[in-house]
């Protein structure tokens, strides 16, 4: 089985697929509901998304000095691509710290330094966009936004600026489910 293949059917062995009624981080409501959460606490397939990170940021030629995840679903997928990497590991907070230095920032980001941004789940793209912003600010380069499912729902078109690839799409998802199905 391809490991594209594996990931898809995690989704399903671990019920990280939800049905009913939720409302997303971007407000929408929706009758799915996709928590990579549950994929990203087992081990084997949070090494498997690393692994098929890695693999689509070389065949996509991405170039990279450091791999940044937003905090909080993001942050043990960039730990585990930065283990599988060798690339240190940035994470962008939501928002500054209240203390201390107030960086919202964990990890050094130098100006010119090339980063690979990843995330777990993508609808609009908005939380992304914010930490990209972050990470610009600082003078850093985002060379591509990497997530493990897009739900293909306005994410690709308002990270428009960015090389975007998601490991999955929610279309991919649905059309094994309407396979095991029929």
């Amino acid at each position: 089985m391809e490991k594209k293949d594996e990931l898809i059917e995690a989704f399903f062995r671990e019920g990280a697929i939800l049905f009913g009624h939720f409302v997303l981080t971007s407000g929408k409501e929706s009758d799915y509901y996709i928590n990579v959460k549950k994929l990203i606490t087992n081990p084997k397939v949070l090494k498997l998304i690393a692994e098929l990170m890695k693999e689509k940021a070389e065949e996509l030629g991405v170039e990279f000095d450091h791999v940044a995840g937003p905090e909080l679903g993001a942050v043990p997928i960039a730990t585990a691509l930065s283990l599988e990497t060798g690339k240190p590991l940035v994470i962008v907070r939501k928002k500054p710290k209240g203390h201390g230095t107030g960086s919202q920032i964990e990890g050094e980001v130098k100006p010119g330094d090339r980063v690979l941004l990843v995330e777990d789940v993508t609808t609009t793209g908005g939380s992304v966009l914010r930490s990209a912003k972050v990470l610009e600010n600082q003078g850093a380069k985002v060379s591509a936004i990497l997530v493990v499912v897009d739900r293909e729902e306005g994410a690709r078109e308002n990270l428009g600026d960015y090389l975007f690839a998601p490991l999955v799409t929610v279309s991919e998802l649905f059309a094994r489910r309407d396979s095991v199905k029929d």
